[in-house]
Formats: structure tokens, sequence, C-alpha cells
């Protein structure tokens, strides 16, 4: 007789519920919603936050249906998705800059449902609609940036020491020291080499004269490329937090990648002007007359501690190489209007180190000039000869010159923007941050929520179609086994979405792929079941020896395949990107649970049926 012990039967039916349930919120769906929080990360919202905003919405006849209140921020659900964007927008402007205001998406499951956790799927970009991104840093940039940094330090150690030199220049990725005669050269080396340790020194000729070359060792610029990855993602991460989207991704891929996907945006072009700028300003005191300014171009013969550049006029501007405040150094801007000329200005304010540097250099300063530079870095993709070519350049641009009159130190405003969209612009990139390394936007997806929606009903209309497909031929050759099998097939089903919803795994179109894989690998090991079944009834043994010998002679054969399946999973998911990684994950979870189901749950339902009785034939 095949009997199963009671415990087998309580796991399999738990399995049934506990699957049921937290597949259930998927019947429910999502509801369009704007959340509320404060810009300042993990405090509290006023008390009256929600009183504003919901008078706002009634003022509007903006219907909603729930506020749900969630930590450190308001869910605002409201009846109807076309009204999302707008009242987004309304209360942005109502609230201000010092709250978060974003479109999101809220499970409209019970109360009950949302008490154990129980959460729909999460919908990737095909099927919400959005945009996504793949960015790679441009290192060569990122180490000229800090190479450009050491050299103006250079500068002052050397003075600092007394130690001669006749110039510092940074290009290619290297630093060369000219000095006047090899005894200033050796008098430098020492001194250089113990204090900068990431640099590599060497002897060379620069303007004809003794020169030492610093290099960044290779241990160096492996830290700088992990910094400069680090501070990028947290850099893009406040940039698309300035953005108000809800539930961004932003992850690193591979050693110099970065997949940025932000769902509910349609605006690509204002998307990725704000996440592939990477705009940022210095600050630098002005060298010599006007003058002097234009003999250098015209020679030009630049003098060794001076930079030549050009205001937006395209008129040359002779600044000093020493840099006194840089984009990193700012806390934070906003944007605004000058009182007396009613020009579009943005108020800074600089962290303690960049106010002592200020305030260091202003105070031995007043009544020169300091100029403001704009650094701006594009990249450019474009088809040449059959080939993809990649242009990159740098515009630095004196936006704004004025006479130091007083010593400054944490606060001050600057002048000279072209509009007061450039403004914000400017106000929200030195806000979030400066990219530490320029980014290449190297791949973009956009899809709309119109399409989105046409994905999930081709999508759910391939996995119903297959199912009916696999249940009518099941129920037709295998009769009332293949009744129990479909209802395996059923069971399997809920239990793959039961499992990526718990985990909260992103849904996407390979990942329907590999759902309605799971059903065909599901029905195959019923089918090898089924088939063994039948030829030991062929060959003369009775049902329960058939249907005991069919269950454990298939075993290794189901194993085999569907361990050789995971294995391909796995490598998948290591290896492949988001939607591999999707299909892999879904692929995987399908192998469990369809061994459980095939192998576990339809021996127990033939168990009971058909376990405990004598019979000379099977329905098979």
């Amino acid at each position: 007789m095949n009997r199963y012990p009671l415990w087998t039967y309580l796991l399999v039916a738990a399995v049934v519920v506990v699957g049921a349930v937290y597949a259930l919120p998927n019947v429910f769906g999502e509801a369009p919603a704007v959340q509320v929080s404060s810009a300042q990360e993990g405090a509290p919202l006023p008390a009256d936050t929600e009183e504003r905003v919901t008078a706002l919405l009634d003022g509007a006849d903006i219907e909603y249906v729930e506020v749900r209140e969630e930590a450190d921020s308001l869910l605002f659900i409201l009846a109807d998705g076309d009204d999302q964007s707008e009242a987004r927008d309304r209360i942005a402007a109502d609230l201000g800059r010092d709250f978060t205001v974003a479109m999101n998406r809220v499970p409209a499951a019970p109360r009950w449902l949302q008490a154990i956790n129980a959460q729909p799927l999460n919908l990737g970009l095909d099927l919400r609609g959005g945009v996504h991104f793949l960015l790679e840093l441009d290192m060569p940039s990122a180490v000229e940036r800090v190479l450009e940094q050491e050299a103006t330090d250079m500068r002052r150690f050397l003075r600092e020491q007394g130690i001669q030199y006749r110039g510092i220049n940074h290009e290619g990725g290297s630093i060369e020291i000219a000095f006047a005669d090899d005894a200033a050269r050796e008098a430098a080396r020492n001194p250089l080499a113990s204090r900068y340790g990431d640099l590599t020194f060497s002897e060379t000729t620069a303007l004809g004269r003794p020169a030492l070359e610093a290099r960044m060792t290779d241990e160096a610029w492996e830290a700088e490329r992990e910094a400069a990855l680090e501070q990028n993602i947290t850099t893009l991460r406040n940039r698309v937090d300035e953005l108000g989207v809800a539930e961004p991704i932003v992850q690193q891929q591979g050693d110099q990648r970065i997949v940025v996907q932000l769902p509910g945006i349609q605006d690509t072009t204002r998307a990725k002007e704000i996440l592939g700028a990477t705009a940022t300003l210095e600050f630098r005191l002005v060298y010599g007359s006007r003058s002097a300014w234009v003999e250098a171009e015209e020679t030009g013969r630049v003098p060794f501690d001076a930079r030549l550049y050009r205001d937006r006029d395209g008129q040359p501007v002779l600044l000093q190489r020493d840099i006194i405040v840089t984009g990193d150094q700012i806390n934070d801007a906003s944007s605004g209007f000058d009182s007396d000329t009613g020009q579009p200005n943005v108020s800074i304010r600089l962290n303690n180190r960049g106010a002592n540097s200020m305030q260091e250099v202003t105070a031995d300063n007043v009544g020169n000039d300091m100029a403001v530079v704009f650094i701006e870095n594009i990249v450019e993709t474009r088809e040449e000869n059959g080939e993809m070519v990649t242009e990159r350049e740098t515009i630095e641009e004196v936006i704004n010159i004025a006479t130091i009159r007083a010593v400054l130190s944490h606060n001050f405003q600057i002048t000279g923007l072209a509009s007061s969209t450039e403004a914000r612009n400017l106000a929200l990139l030195l806000r979030a941050g400066a990219l530490r390394a320029p980014v290449e936007i190297i791949e973009e997806r956009t899809v709309g929520p119109s399409m989105g929606q046409d994905n999930i009903n081709q999508g759910f209309a391939s996995v119903v179609g297959g199912l009916a497909l696999v249940l009518i031929f099941m129920a037709f050759y295998y009769r009332v086994f293949g009744l129990v099998a479909n209802l395996a097939l059923v069971v399997n089903l809920t239990v793959v979405v039961a499992a990526l919803s718990a985990l909260q795994a992103t849904l996407t179109l390979p990942g329907i792929a590999g759902i309605v894989l799971t059903v065909g690998m599901a029905v195959d090991a019923n089918v090898i079941i089924y088939e063994r079944i039948r030829e030991e009834l062929r060959a003369g043994n009775s049902v329960q020896a058939a249907i005991h010998s069919g269950y454990d002679r298939a075993l290794s054969t189901i194993a085999d395949a569907n361990i050789t399946t995971f294995i391909a999973a796995i490598v998948l998911f290591a290896f492949g990107t988001g939607p591999v990684q999707g299909f892999a994950v879904t692929l995987s979870i399908g192998i469990v649970t369809s061994m459980f189901t095939a192998l576990v749950g339809t021996r127990a339902v033939v168990n009971l049926v058909y376990g405990g009785r004598r019979l000379k034939s099977l329905p098979i």
C-alpha cells in the first residue's frame, strides 16, 4: 500500500495555503499614490503635513481614497492614476524644497494581507514603464582630476619647503615638475616621494630642463576607481531623489558601470541631463590684468603659474593655477534672483574644509578679483563609417569675475548665469554632489506605460495560453492522473508567484518567459512518472507496485534533468545582466517548486485516492 505519514500531507497542505495567501495580493494589484517625506533623510514630517496636503488635493478636485502613514513619510492614495503627475507637481510646489515629493504605487490589497507582509510582485521597466540607463565611468578624466589637485598641492608644498621649481604641469595621466638644475631636482625627490606615497617619481626632462614625472601607482589607480564608483552611485542616488522618483534602482554592474532604472519617468531628456551631467565649479584668483590676458592669447605664452580660460563671450582670461574651492566642497546650493540686478544667481554653502580655504585666501586678497569657472564634461557617441565613435569634450568657462570686498567663508552667491533654468540645474547638481568621475550613457531604454501594459497583457496571455494547452493535453492523455498533474501545475504556478512576491523579486518579460518554461518543465516531470507507471503496468506489476516503482525510478531522471538546468540558471544569474538575471531567478524558483509539486504533491494526491485500495487497473 502507498501511504504518506501525516506530516507529509500537512506539509503539502501548508505549502498550498501559504502559496495561495502570498500570491493573493497580485489579484488586487497596485494603486497610484503620491509619497511625501522630509528632504532631510530620517527627519520626521511636521504635524500639519497631512492637513496641508489633503486641503490642497481637495481644492484642486483631485480625489484620494486613503492616507497611509509609513516610516517618516505619508502616502496619499489616489482614485485615478491620471491625476498622479498633477498631484505631485502641486504638492511639490506648495511644500517647497524642505520636502521630497515622488510618484509611487502601493499595494491595493486588504490590510490583513499587508499585516503579514504579503506584497504584490515588483514589475520591471518593461512591464511598468520608465527609463533604463547603463552608465560607464570615464576613468582617465577622473585620474586627470586627481592629478590636478595633486599638482595644486605640490606647488604649495614646494613653496613651503623652500624648493625652487620652474613649472608644474599635468596631462596624459602624469605630472611633470621642471627644475632649474639637477641639484634642485634631487633636493625635491625625497620630500615629494615621502609626501605623495600614491605616486611614483622618475627622472625626465620638461621645458628643456631636468624634471620629475609623477604617475599614480596601480594600487592608487584601483583605489580611485573604487572610490569614484562609490561616490558616483551616491551622487546619482541624490540626483534621482531630486527628480522625484519613487523606488528607483541605482546599483553597480561590473567594475566600472552603474545601472540606473527610473520607474514611471517618461521625460528621458530631463533624466539624461541630470544623470549624465558632470557640471561643477572651481573658484580661482584672477591672474594679472586684461592686457596680460590678451598678450597670453596672442603669443601663446602663458605664465607657468597661470592657466588661460575664456569667458562666455569668448574673451581670454588668465587665472591662477591654484584652486581655492572645488564643487565637491559644496554642502548646499539653491537658485534665485539677485535683489539688485534681477539676474539669476546661485546661493552656495561650503563645508568646513571649503570654508576654511575660502576664508584663508580671501583674507589675503581683499580688493583682488576672483573668478568662478563652470566645468562640464560632455560625452557624445555617433556613428562614423559604420563604427560607433565616442568623443569627449570638456567645456571650461569663466561665468563670473567679482572683486573680493570682504572675507568670505561658508555662505556666498555667484552670478553670471545665462538663465534661471541654468541656475536651477546647476543648483540641483551642486546640491546632489559632484560626480567624482564623468559618466557616459552607453545604453538607454524607454518604455511607455501603455507599452508596459501591453507587455503585461501579452505575457499573461502567453502563460494562460500555454497553461490551457497543457491542461487539455494532460487531461485527455492521462485521464484522472492528468487531472492530478493539472492540479499540481496550478499549485506550482501559484507557489512560484508567491515566492517571487515574498522575495520582492522584480518581474520582467524574460521572467515571464521563465514562468512559461516552468510550466513545460513541471509537466515533463509528471510525464516521466506516468510513463514509468504505464511501463510497470504493462510488465504485469500490481497497481500499487507500479505506482511505487513509477515515482521511485523516475526520481533520478527528473533530478538529473532539473539539477543541470538549475546549474545553468545559476550561471546565467552570476554572469548575466538584469533581464537575464530575472529569467534565471524565475527559472530557479520554478525548478524547485516543480520538483516538489511533481514528486511530493501529485504522489500525496495519488496516495490519498488510490493508496489504500486494491485495484486491478488505473485510469492512466
